[in-house]
């Protein structure tokens, strides 16, 4: 049997790269063995879909290599966390002990405008910037993949419960231009690499979606899918930063997001890829469509109404 490919992060909720990942390899008749950090319902659903499944912390040596053990190609991917950096190498230094030739990196295309001497006021970006480096460093065949804002994020969690209520978008974006991406295409990259992962190695790929607009089109775009008027209301950082830890979210995360708010309002997710077309043969998706797929997520209930 052939070795089988690892994905991390693979029994990730919204916006899970991970989960997507492991569905479309297993689609292709690939040997796909998927980490996850606890043993649930998601656990068995991955099962049933025919992925061999490691209970394991990323952090834990002894995890990591039960997870690496065999595999020659993996995708490692972590979701926000202070303990970023630690978990990367520590998967890096198994990786490198165990002979993989393909390490598909999750990364992030602010590290495209950062470099020793520029950073951000987010310690998540930097903890991304340190970790790149020391896949670089390592020796290992990486493959850098970097996707700017997700869709899932910021287009659906933080603004489904405005839309719905009271038809505006409110976040903090200011004037800016914002091109995000959804974590299909995102998957469906990650996953081309996974499959033949030689031509790639030492590349690094940008992900975006297929226009960059502000908000005020995007509100458009929602107002077209929706059949209503929805408008965006810009509202200020510091508040909003307020109410997300009001909400229980950690403050590693909260600074992360307060300073992507930042970005956008500078200007700085303004940014344009065909990475995802070239590599997948297939166009992104467009916010509207985006949008038309969640569309019921958007919309007030009758008993809310």
């Amino acid at each position: 049997m052939a070795n089988p490919i690892l994905v991390t992060g693979a029994a990730g909720r919204v916006g899970a790269v991970g989960r997507m990942v492991t569905g479309l390899l297993l689609k292709q008749g690939k040997a796909v063995r998927a980490m996850v950090r606890n043993e649930d319902e998601r656990t068995q659903a991955l099962r049933d879909m025919g992925a061999e499944v490691v209970v394991g912390n990323l952090l834990d040596l002894d995890s990591m290599h039960r997870a690496i053990a065999g595999c020659e190609t993996m995708y490692f991917g972590m979701s926000v966390s202070d303990a970023y950096l630690a978990a990367t190498v520590n998967a890096a230094a198994v990786a490198k002990h165990h002979g993989v030739k393909a390490f598909i990196n999750m990364s992030q295309m602010t590290l495209s405008q950062m470099s020793i001497t520029e950073t951000t006021a987010s310690p998540q970006h930097k903890l991304h910037w340190l970790a790149e480096q020391a896949l670089n460093w390592s020796g290992l065949p990486v493959v850098h993949v970097r996707p700017t804002v997700f869709l899932e994020g910021f287009f659906l969690i933080f603004t489904s419960d405005s839309v719905s209520k009271s038809n505006q978008i409110r976040l903090p974006f200011g004037e800016g231009k914002t091109s995000p991406v959804a974590a299909e295409d995102v998957a469906r990259v990650v996953a081309v690499l996974l499959s033949n992962p030689q031509p790639h190695i030492g590349k690094v790929y940008h992900l975006t979606g297929p226009q960059s607009e502000n908000m005020h089109f995007y509100a458009q775009e929602y107002s077209k899918v929706l059949g209503r008027t929805i408008i965006f209301q810009d509202i200020p950082v510091e508040p909003w930063r307020a109410e997300l830890l009001e909400h229980g979210l950690p403050v590693h995360l909260v600074n992360h997001l307060a300073t992507m708010a930042d970005l956008h309002r500078a200007g700085r997710y303004d940014r344009m890829s065909d990475d995802v077309l070239t590599l997948t043969g297939q166009g992104p998706l467009s916010v509207q469509e985006f949008v038309r797929k969640n569309a019921a997520t958007f919309t007030a209930s009758a008993k809310e109404a």
